[in-house]
């Protein structure tokens, strides 16, 4: 079955018109989704709306109430909401071209994948394409899409586009709040050195498959275990948590330590046991000598004195 397009419309720059199809370039085809059931009669619980004091009500009776203040609502109806949704247009205007790294990823919010919509429209959406990897530009314009007005930005992606909508401003929590406790002090010049040459031995191109979601991978297990009746051990005993203070870290040597093992990314990483999982080297307290021996006559005392009953001989073999 073939993708249905999420918008069809035309991108203009200045006098020039494309016309254009978008479609998702995500999917939630990874994630894994539970329903709540009754166990004695393994049914799916439902929810009834509910006012209190009066009880479950009729849908036709429930609208939308805006909470300005404690307790106190602005009520608001569908057809009055309708009347404030933009119309969604046809036509993506570019009004502004931006270098790429002067939009913080932070801003990023979803991504479509921007095709030309016939083979007339082909030649100036390559022109379009090119003309932004030459530049290293990335387009911006603002779209309203199902009642809502985004803000885009269109950029090249092999041989099409992608078009990813913006966060607002307003929706993007300030930095320097979270970040304003941490010092401003200069790391350890040695460090930094060998920092930076882990990261160096680490660094390669990026493939998404190499990596996977763990967790739901254990999950879809999980699920078709249990749907062969097999039996799961929920025991905590596999993996018990490390005792507090034993994670003290000797920086210095554990970055010269990663530097001995082999360079390897997420692909060249064996999955381990927790028996075999290699730890932080912690700072460990030298070792105890071990206590010298004692003289014969001073074990005899010490397993049990004068009145100890000596062992009796070895019988010998006929």
């Amino acid at each position: 079955m073939a993708a249905r397009a999420y918008w069809k419309g035309q991108i203009r720059l200045a006098l020039v018109s494309i016309p254009v199809e978008i479609y998702s370039a995500t999917k939630s085809g990874a994630s894994i989704a539970f329903h709540q059931i009754h166990e004695p009669s393994g049914k799916r619980v439902k929810y009834e709306k509910v006012v209190p004091g009066i009880g479950p009500v009729d849908v036709d009776e429930i609208i939308k109430g805006f909470e300005y203040e404690k307790g106190e609502y602005v009520l608001i109806d569908e057809k009055e909401i309708e009347g404030v949704k933009l119309e969604s247009k046809k036509t993506l205007e570019l009004t502004q071209f931006v270098d790429s790294h002067d939009i913080d990823p932070i801003y990023y919010d979803k991504p479509y994948y921007v095709v030309p919509a016939d083979d007339l429209a082909e030649e100036a959406f390559i022109v379009l394409r090119e003309a932004l990897r030459k530049s290293r530009k990335i387009g911006l314009g603002q779209l309203a899409l199902r009642g809502r007005e985004y803000v885009v930005s269109i950029k090249p992606c092999g041989r099409g586009m992608v078009l990813e909508t913006l966060r607002y401003a307003d929706e993007v929590n300030k930095a320097a709040s979270f970040f304003r406790s941490i010092g401003d002090e200069k790391p350890d010049e040695e460090l930094l050195d060998l920092a930076t040459t882990l990261i160096d031995k680490k660094s390669g191109e990026f493939d998404a498959g190499d990596f996977h979601d763990r967790y739901v991978d254990a999950l879809r297990d999980l699920i078709e275990r249990k749907k062969k009746g097999k039996t799961i051990s929920t025991s905590d005993e596999d993996e018990a948590p490390a005792a507090r203070g034993s994670n003290v870290v000797d920086l210095m040597a554990a970055l010269k330590r990663s530097l001995d093992k082999p360079a390897g990314g997420a692909r060249a990483t064996p999955k381990k046991s927790a028996e075999t999982a290699e730890e932080p080297t912690p700072i460990k307290a030298a070792p105890k000598k071990a206590a010298p021996r004692k003289p014969a006559a001073a074990k005899a005392d010490a397993d049990g004195g004068a009145g100890a009953k000596p062992k009796a001989p070895a019988r010998k073999r006929a």
